[in-house]
């Protein structure tokens, strides 16, 4: 029995394709980009990074290590934000060149920018950022890959305008992540119509975590459904995404960022088994 007719497998980006290291992207082939939400310590960064390095190896998924050196945009000010932008740099080199991995971190400010290019492969906006016109620019004017999340008060039509920003510079190594939209106060919701609109344009990432998010629910901290992580993802990858977005860590319960919607590293392997499934059955 032939599929049923798929509207983001068939309307391919594949003519925005672009490599990361050894990572496609827009090419057809499902990829991973994963880690903790912010750099704790060198030790447990490194210690992710080998965790899901080698279960992507086991898979043979094209996997991208994440982590962010700095946090700006914590409900709290009481909050953790990270090393900050000098020493969680040299974190993410190190990591880089000790595994081979492709790297990602977020860029909350145009200064940054250059900072974090020479250490990192892809710089990511943040969802609330994603409008601020001098920060895009300034990442897709390094060369780096950019990652633009979709503002949880975005539409997905108007994600184009952010892709045009990057697009000005002369890059066209550029992706977008759905993560959610606001649902009233302290609540996301999921539209997966999102995902075939926005990659008419760019590839397409689904971010599964952050979209479980409940944002500022709990006494200055966000809380979460990670029970429906699985649910979302299949869902998306059966919806024909480009690449998945994980935030995973070993002890979620005393993750120092976003440890209430974040996949414990355990489950990491045998989602990631049913979702490779899913993905081939679908392509």
């Amino acid at each position: 029995m032939p599929l049923r007719y798929n509207p983001l497998v068939s309307n391919s980006s594949a003519s925005n394709s672009f490599e990361i290291g050894p990572v496609a992207v827009g090419t057809g082939r499902l990829f991973l980009i994963a880690g903790p939400c912010v750099i704790e310590s060198e030790t447990h960064a490194r210690k992710m990074a080998d965790a899901i390095q080698r279960i992507t190896s086991d898979l043979k998924l094209p996997y991208i290590f994440k982590a962010s050196f700095d946090k700006a945009n914590r409900t709290s000010v009481k909050s953790y934000r990270g090393p900050g932008l000098e020493e969680g740099v040299r974190i993410l080199g190190k990591i880089a060149r000790e595994t081979g991995l492709p790297i990602l971190t977020d860029v909350h400010e145009p200064y940054q920018c250059e900072v974090a290019a020479a250490a990192v492969d892809v710089l990511q906006i943040p969802a609330f950022l994603c409008r601020q016109t001098d920060l895009v620019v300034a990442a897709a004017k390094t060369g780096r890959a950019v990652n633009i999340k979709k503002g949880q008060f975005v539409s997905p039509g108007d994600m184009k305008y952010p892709v045009e920003k990057a697009r000005s510079t002369g890059n066209e190594r550029i992706s977008l992540t759905e993560r959610g939209a606001s649902f009233g106060y302290n609540n996301l919701v999921v539209d997966f119509r999102a995902l075939a609109i926005m990659r008419r344009d760019v590839p397409v990432i689904f971010d599964g975590t952050h979209s479980v998010q409940q944002p500022s629910s709990g006494n200055g901290v966000s809380g979460g459904q990670p029970e429906f992580i699985p649910l979302l993802v299949r869902a998306a990858v059966a919806a024909g995404i480009d690449g998945l977005f994980l935030e995973v860590h070993d002890d979620p319960a005393n993750a120092k960022s976003d440890g209430a919607n974040s996949l414990k590293l355990e489950q990491l392997k045998p989602l990631l088994e049913t979702l490779l499934a899913i993905d081939a059955a679908a392509r």
